[in-house]
């Protein structure tokens, strides 16, 4: 599968996984975790980005919790239909671009976002793309956090792994074929010169916290 099928497949979702079923299950854990680092780090007003935004429930948390100066990527316009009716207020407020990060991430300039951020996104980036992670590291003026699977173990639930691709990574799938990389975000994002300053291993997804400075 190609960097194209991959993003063809998530922006049709449906099902599992899709814009639907995360809207249902609404904030969770995460966006809690995502909302206390903020409060530590961040001013109401700095301007942050969600890389793989679905229907936005990190980012309507984020809006509840005081944060108003909210963007998101989003490659399923699906997903901001879902967003307009489950959390019209983050819809309207919000900035919002309906494209894959490959194709939008060039637009923004230098330290554009105070922070930028990830849940189970980037682990689908296909390795053609993997010079989107240095535009990442671009525009984020302060903090990157990845919410990401590192781990076979948790990327899979478990199952047995067979599977390596051409340059070595462990792919996973969630299913019908759509394929997950495990990769290790902090010696990813270190090597294009961030600084890691938090690391939390969960029984899923790692959470890192990089500065784009030293703090």
């Amino acid at each position: 599968m190609d960097p194209k099928d991959v993003r063809r497949r998530w922006a049709e979702r449906s099902g599992e996984f899709s814009p639907e079923y995360y809207a249902h299950r609404g904030p969770d854990g995460t966006s809690e975790a995502i909302g206390e680092l903020f409060d530590r780090h961040l001013g109401c007003e700095t301007p942050i980005l969600e890389v793989g935004c679905s229907s936005g429930r990190h980012l309507a948390y984020l809006q509840d919790n005081g944060f108003r100066n909210l963007a998101g990527v989003e490659v399923s316009a699906e997903a901001i239909a879902v967003m307009q009716e489950t959390y019209p207020d983050l819809a309207a407020a919000g900035s919002f671009h309906v494209e894959a990060i490959e194709d939008v991430l060039g637009e923004f300039a230098d330290d554009r976002f105070g922070a930028v951020y990830s849940v189970e996104t980037l682990q689908h980036v296909h390795p053609d793309s993997e010079p989107v992670f240095a535009e990442l590291a671009r525009i984020t003026g302060k903090l990157l956090v990845t919410v990401e699977n590192e781990r076979w173990e948790e990327a899979t639930r478990g199952r047995a792994n067979d599977d390596r691709d051409e340059r070595g990574y462990d792919v996973g799938y969630v299913d019908e074929g759509l394929p997950l990389y495990c990769r290790n975000w902090g010696q990813v994002f270190t090597d294009l010169g961030l600084i890691e300053i938090e690391c939390r291993s969960g029984s899923r997804d790692t959470l890192r916290v990089f500065h784009s400075t030293e703090e």
